[in-house]
């Protein structure tokens, strides 16, 4: 390392961040409260402070400096001076070595010790007191990174939303028990873009990945003292860079960027989990990283009566403050920098009511939103937003804006229910497969807004919702008291793992006309990861904290005859939907006319019938048939029927007028069954099945 001056430049308050320069590196970070703000260097191991500088400028709340001579790979940190006052909202204390909030990247892990924290933690005072212990050992240091890739001829995909398939993964568990990857490879960044892994997903017609959380995170104290790991990694410790963990090799941010250059190359969008609504400190009680240390009261939601305290709208302890500007450009920087520099197709926003709350409450034109929509470059990725939160009003499935897809957890329920037989769910049924237009058909939205899911990682796998009907996390060290009570599973007569060949095939079926039914429905379809498989997870319906084989995906079930076969049928599911547009319509329907007895969606009974209001309320019917019909460019009607069949007898199904030359796509009962012509005028739908027909007519105009 070259000599280091005696002291800063003046630099500049722009951009926010180290940025190096080819001469040296700028530093600037932002705190409105702060007295004095220190930088301090550190060798190359991490260990020695080296050099410490005052920040020699304050401009619009933004201390910067400039340091010369030094290159992208310096180790820094932050000490903040300032009031340690909890009652008013400030709690400085230049004791602790804070991390950049923009560094985008980190060496070392975070040890956990007592000096972490701003204050005592044994004191009869708790976090009134003042702790004047170091805490620079304990604490990652913040890394000056050189974002220069050679990205050649890459482009995103650009899949229309109308064709998107995505798969939810998780960078490790995807790829740790692969055995086409190399060793040192499997469950890393590399791995991602391995052949194996995009041969996968072109079998199956994925259009697009979703990755669980990348950003670094910190691992929580009370999992290491039962000798667990956050595995999902809902816990941001910076949100500008990855996850080390995943590193092939130690320090290689180039790993993600040549993954995603691959999953381009064939056609493959690349979505981000990413955790805005809440940071790694937790409560007041929490340690002293990052953000408590720099600006406590400017960075997070502070109870306004009591500002010792925080809003805890997130579950996590502590909320964000998306109302404060610099807060905002914060995660609007860090979103950007994700989209430019790793080029990324866009972002699931965790808690994405949080991120939409301003002080009165929830607001779809709440700063974050409109932010976002007039961003030249975010505006035109895939935005999709968990629409709820333990806030009050903290449940706003259908009420984002224009440009969101949101997760709709009525659909996953609704899919459920129907398929394990609980009474009255025909109503709910046709709403959640016409995209549920009553939740999103509003300012000009497309059905492509409702997120369609059966399984996600929160919550049981699809082979786990038809074998248990009680949770069973055991594993996870809470007594088996933790997640969701109520699953609308049902295991058909065996709870977990049976050799009865009748309950398997049972559930083998169940599954199958729950995988139609999502890809026959009209909004985006979301696969788990697995699921084309029958992976389970032993019944665990929380494994956020299980990093071994209970999470990750057993490929060896993916090659046995009952994995090859459910994924062959998926396939199946996603090519139907890539060929036929009536299974995946850009625009809602309602019962618009295209031909004498032919609208863009009716509804029939099993004796073709259509349903009166007293069919629709007879909560003991389970069979329901749908067709979908669309004007073809030639001018000829193609019609959709979707036939299904959620009571414990097989039923014939008539099929309805007029009369058609109709076509088996697919039959949830026979999985191999080709397609085929039918014969007659009525279908044998077996129980618990689901089928797809197609057919053709001379029709109106388009």
């Amino acid at each position: 390392m070259p000599t280091l001056p005696d002291r800063l430049s003046p630099g500049s308050p722009y951009p926010l961040g180290a940025t190096w320069d080819g001469l040296g590196v700028n530093f600037a970070v932002y705190s409105a409260h702060a007295e004095r703000i220190d930088l301090c260097i550190f060798d190359e191991t991490g260990r020695r402070e080296i050099a410490r500088y005052e920040m020699p400028e304050w401009t619009d709340e933004i201390w910067h400096g400039y340091l010369p001579h030094v290159r992208a790979g310096l180790l820094y940190g932050y000490r903040a001076h300032g009031p340690y006052e909890p009652a008013r909202g400030h709690r400085f204390n230049p004791n602790k070595l804070l991390i950049d909030p923009y560094a985008r990247g980190l060496h070392g892990e975070t040890r956990w010790s007592d000096a972490l924290f701003g204050y005592r933690v044994n004191s009869s005072r708790a976090d009134l007191s003042f702790d004047r212990r170091d805490s620079a050992p304990a604490v990652p240091k913040s890394v000056v990174i050189d974002d220069s890739f050679n990205w050649g001829d890459d482009r995103s995909p650009d899949i229309p939303w109308e064709e998107t398939v995505i798969y939810e993964a998780h960078v490790k568990g995807l790829t740790k028990l692969m055995e086409e990857v190399r060793v040192p490879e499997r469950g890393t960044y590399a791995a991602l873009g391995h052949p194996a892994v995009i041969a996968h997903l072109k079998r199956l017609g994925i259009t697009s990945i979703e990755l669980m959380p990348i950003h670094a995170i910190l691992q929580d104290r009370f999992l290491q003292e039962k000798k667990l790991t956050n595995y999902w990694g809902y816990n941001t410790l910076s949100f500008f860079a990855p996850e080390s963990r995943y590193m092939a090799k130690p320090g290689d941010q180039d790993e993600l960027r040549i993954a995603i250059r691959e999953l381009h190359a064939a056609g493959i969008e690349v979505i981000l989990d990413v955790v805005y609504n809440h940071t790694a400190e937790g409560g007041e009680l929490g340690p002293t990283l990052s953000w408590r240390g720099l600006d406590n009261a400017s960075y997070y939601r502070l109870r306004p009566e009591n500002p010792r305290h925080c809003i805890n709208d997130t579950g996590t302890g502590n909320t964000v403050n998306l109302s404060n500007p610099r807060v905002l450009q914060m995660v609007m920087d860090s979103l950007r920098y994700w989209a430019t520099s790793y080029r990324v197709d866009g972002f699931r926003f965790d808690l994405g009511v949080t991120l939409g709350r301003e002080p009165h409450g929830f607001d779809p034109g709440a700063g974050f939103f409109d932010a976002l929509r007039q961003d030249p470059v975010l505006q035109r990725k895939k935005l999709i937003s968990e629409p709820w939160d333990i806030g009050p009003g903290g449940y706003q499935l259908g009420h984002h804006p224009p440009g969101f897809a949101e997760w709709n957890d009525r659909y996953r329920d609704s899919v459920r229910r129907y398929w394990r037989e609980d009474p009255g769910l025909r109503p709910e049924m046709a709403s959640r497969l016409t995209g549920s237009g009553d939740l999103f058909d509003r300012r000009a939205r497309r059905p492509w807004a409702s997120l369609n899911f059966i399984a996600a990682h929160d919550g049981y796998t699809v082979a786990d919702i038809t074998a248990y009907e009680e949770k069973h996390n055991e594993a996870n060290g809470e007594d088996n008291r933790d997640g969701h009570s109520e699953n609308y599973s049902r295991n058909w007569g065996a709870e977990g793992e049976t050799d009865d060949e009748t309950i398997r095939e049972t559930r083998l079926r169940v599954m199958r006309s729950m995988l139609t039914t999502l890809f026959a429905s009209l909004g985006t379809p979301m696969l788990l990861a697995g699921d084309e498989f029958g992976r389970s997870q032993g019944g665990n319906n929380n494994a956020y904290a299980q990093d071994n084989e209970i999470s990750w995906i057993d490929w060896s079930k993916a090659r046995s005859e009952e994995g090859e076969a459910l994924t062959d049928y998926v396939a199946r599911l996603i090519a139907l939907r890539r060929t036929y547009p009536g299974l995946r319509s850009r625009r809602f329907l309602y019962g618009v006319d295209l031909a004498p007895g032919i609208k863009d969606i009716d509804w029939f009974d099993e004796n073709a019938s259509v349903p009166s209001p007293e069919d629709w309320d007879d909560a003991e019917r389970r069979a329901l048939t749908m067709r979908r019909a669309r004007v073809k460019p030639d001018g000829r009607i193609e019609m959709v029927l979707f036939l299904m069949n959620a009571s414990s007898s097989a039923l014939d199904f008539r099929l309805p007028q007029p009369p058609a030359a109709w076509r088996l796509l697919i039959d949830s009962a026979r999985p191999q069954e080709p397609e085929a012509p039918v014969e007659g005028e009525t279908y044998g739908v077996s129980e618990r099945s689901a089928v797809l027909l197609v057919a053709e007519c001379e029709g109106g105009e388009e």
